[in-house]
């Protein structure tokens, strides 16, 4: 694509390890000759990668709230401002404010990947204040953005139709044929299993799923993921009682991964409408479980719901009731004929949502 090697920097808030949709464009950028920097910050959750790119990695003062964004942004801008580079890389609203003024500074060009409607997810929800302020963020630079995509459709149409921008779609799937790193594992438990796996945050469907376990016989949840509320999920698992039948396997590598979910019985994205974010999202575990032919269990949220449906690899919920979500496992897992269709569907379906065909669309953005 490129006669000569450009550099690239790259801009994330989080610790970059566990980050695929970066990797997977980071991995495209190094294959069509540009010299990679990802820029994240130190968790105590993080662990050491091996990447094909740079990384650089600092620790913050703070890591929540204002001050954190405050201080990223401020460190985020000095650093771009003594690094030279061709173009820069946002990844989503709180790395914007350093990149665009620093593209204007070092005349780079600056391209914008919104990993989710920002200004709407749920942890904004009842906090007008701090949603105003990322609405007045977005009104300022997103319009005066010329390459911005991001990871559905009704995101784009929503960024299009408000701010009158260009926003195309690169969905977060994964390779058709990807590395794994294969070894033995083991569920926890003998009886069947509802696999949920992702962060663990706030509107995700995961205590509706719990719940429902008293509903259901001889299924266990299986949660593999850490986040905001794992404590509170570690409690609420004990305050019903069923310590024995929720697993919490904690933070797994990506490419270690496939392993745990192929051993599932059914997969869950019962993602709450708790704002437009999750309401217009499509999460990377939906296509996960469709490469791991596991039928799913979904909520009504349109984008989820309108793969689910229309490509017949899992069931719906119309609402979140542990009653109607038992109700919808119960009918997979008992009606073999339904089970086995599903995942025939899920073999046409992971060659249409994978990253080989979803890839091609950056070319749009990276010439």
């Amino acid at each position: 694509m490129l006669n000569s090697k450009k550099k690239i920097f790259v801009a994330v808030t989080n610790d970059i390890s566990t980050d695929q949709r970066v990797h997977k464009i980071s991995n495209y950028l190094v294959s069509n000759n540009f010299d990679v920097l990802v820029y994240g910050r130190v968790l105590p959750t993080t662990f050491s990668v091996k990447r094909s790119y740079a990384i650089q990695r600092k620790k913050h003062f703070f890591n929540n709230n204002f001050l954190f964004y405050a201080e990223y942004n401020f460190r985020l801008f000095f650093t771009l401002l003594f690094y030279k580079c061709d173009a820069i890389l946002a990844n989503d609203l709180d790395t914007l404010p350093a990149c665009f003024v620093a593209s204007k500074f070092k005349k780079a060009e600056l391209v914008y990947d919104s990993h989710e409607l920002f200004s709407e997810g749920p942890e904004l929800q009842g906090r007008n204040f701090v949603k105003g302020f990322w609405k007045l963020l977005e009104s300022i630079f997103l319009p005066r953005i010329k390459k911005s995509f991001t990871v559905s459709q009704s995101i784009a149409d929503y960024y299009n139709t408000k701010y009158n921008t260009n926003f195309g779609v690169v969905k977060n799937v994964p390779f058709l044929q990807r590395e794994i790193v294969e070894g033995e594992v083991k569920f926890p438990t003998d009886n069947k299993t509802v696999l949920y796996q992702g962060v663990l945050n706030p509107g995700r469907g995961i205590k509706p799923m719990i719940k429902a376990l008293h509903l259901l016989e001889n299924i266990d949840l299986i949660i593999i993921g850490y986040g905001k509320v794992e404590v509170e999920l570690h409690q609420y698992v004990i305050d019903e009682g069923l310590e024995d039948r929720v697993h919490f396997l904690g933070r797994i590598p990506h490419d270690a991964l496939p392993n745990y979910t192929k051993l599932a019985t059914i997969g869950m994205v019962l993602e709450e409408p708790l704002g437009l974010s999750f309401e217009y999202s499509l999460p990377n575990k939906l296509f996960d479980y469709i490469h791991a032919e596991l039928p799913i269990v979904c909520g009504n949220l349109p984008e989820i719901k309108n793969i689910v449906e229309a490509h017949k690899v899992g069931v719906s919920v119309k609402d979140y009731n542990p009653e109607t979500i038992a109700k919808a496992i119960d009918k997979l897992i008992h009606d073999k004929e339904l089970y086995q269709q599903i995942k025939l569907n899920q073999q046409k379906a992971k060659s249409k949502f994978c990253w080989e065909k979803d890839q091609q669309l950056l070319d749009n953005y990276f010439k």
